[in-house]
This record gives structure tokens, C-alpha cells and sequence, in this order.
């Protein structure tokens, strides 16, 4: 069976020949180039990876356009910066292939080296401690990393298409009644410039969808 990775990416040209060359057997990668000036498409080209570009800029509207391309019942999503490593993908896609959960987030434990500023981290747990309190889902951090089947995610309808996307999903999937699962994957290292983690922006726009204002593009 074959599972379908989504990987929104942004100048990331650096990271991706370590990224796609850890992909596991059975795991394809979906590159989406959103607004990339370096060589990111065609590098992840070269290594076989599909390429998708969407011109919208937004971190949602690329997650999204990776979804409409992924062709797999399971989808997941992950960065492409090299902050997380792609041979955890079956940990994360196991309960969802096991028919244990319909929605799995990796939890980030932070290995040495990688760069996770206080300020964001303080930021993530208290989002996290919001969600538990607000879907009852077991979560201690909205990761990156997640699984999910292609045709349930479709149905939940997202409409944001900024950084507010994963918090939408994770809101949207404890509405519909999904079990909601968490497993330890490692944070390593990103190669390249943050782009979301901790932001102001990344900030304001989850504190959006927390009240109910989804970011469209």
C-alpha cells in the first residue's frame, strides 16, 4: 500500500535530498512549491518526488493543494525543511492504517542541535493544553507530522489556507468525532531559515481559527 506525503515547501532546496532519500518504501513524496526562488522543484523532480505548484502563498493553500494531489486513501503531512525525519513516517500512519485512530499528530521531542526558541515551545503547550480542554483529543503538541485518511480529511471542509491550517484540521476532526492520537517523533535540526514555528504571524492566525475566523486566501 502506498501513502501519499505532503510536503509544503518554500526554498528548501538544501533539505530535500535528505528529506526524500530518508522517504520509506510505500511512502510518496508530494512536494508543493509555493513560491520557492531557489531550485526546490527541481531537485525534488530529480528524486522522484511528484511536484506541485500552487502560486497561492500559504501555508494552508499548499497543505491544500498536496491533498487535491495525493491520490492514496491515507495521507501525511510533513515539513520539508529536515526538522523532522521521514523514516518516523510509519509510526504516525500505523494507527491510522490499524483502524485505532482517524487523525495521528507526531509529538516533537526535541533532540540536541535543533532549534525550538522557549518563546514558541511555551506557546505550542498552551495551545495544546486549549485543545485538550476544547475536543477532550490527548494532545501535548499540534505536529507537523500527521496521518489521516485522503477522503475523510476532504470532507472535513478547511477553508484556511494560512497557519492556521493544522489547528483548523485538529478543531474540525474532534467535531466530527474522530479519535485523535499522538506519538512521540523526533525535532531535529531544520536546514534553511524558520518559517513558521513561533512567528507573530503563525501566532495570530491559529488565535483566528481558535475563535472561529479561518484565514482564506
Amino acid at each position: 500500500m502506498t501513502i501519499d506525503v505532503v510536503l509544503p515547501c518554500l526554498d528548501e532546496a538544501a533539505a530535500l535530498p535528505w528529506v526524500l532519500g530518508r522517504m520509506p518504501d510505500a511512502f510518496h513524496p508530494v512536494v508543493v512549491d509555493n513560491g520557492s526562488t531557489d531550485d526546490s522543484a527541481r531537485i525534488a523532480a530529480r528524486l522522484g518526488a511528484t511536484v506541485v505548484t500552487e502560486p497561492r502563498l500559504g501555508f494552508g493553500a499548499a497543505c491544500h493543494a498536496g491533498l487535491m494531489a495525493a491520490t492514496t486513501d491515507v495521507v501525511c503531512f510533513m515539513d520539508a525543511d529536515a526538522s523532522l525525519d521521514p523514516e518516523q513516517l510509519p509510526l504516525v500512519a500505523g494507527p491510522v492504517l490499524d483502524g485505532e485512530a482517524e487523525l495521528v499528530l507526531g509529538r516533537r521531542v526535541l533532540r540536541p542541535g535543533a532549534s525550538w526558541p522557549l518563546h514558541a515551545r511555551l506557546g505550542n503547550a498552551l495551545l495544546a493544553r486549549r485543545l485538550r480542554r476544547r475536543t477532550g483529543a490527548a494532545l501535548h503538541d499540534l505536529g507537523p507530522m500527521r496521518a489521516c485518511r485522503r477522503a475523510d480529511l476532504l470532507a472535513l471542509r478547511l477553508v484556511d489556507r494560512r497557519y492556521g491550517y493544522p489547528l483548523e484540521m485538529v478543531l474540525r476532526a474532534a467535531s466530527a468525532g474522530w479519535r485523535i492520537g499522538e506519538v512521540e517523533v523526533d525535532y531535529l535540526p531544520r536546514m534553511g531559515r524558520p518559517k513558521v514555528t513561533g512567528t507573530l504571524r503563525s501566532i495570530g492566525d491559529m488565535r483566528r481559527v481558535m475563535a472561529g475566523r479561518e484565514n482564506r486566501v
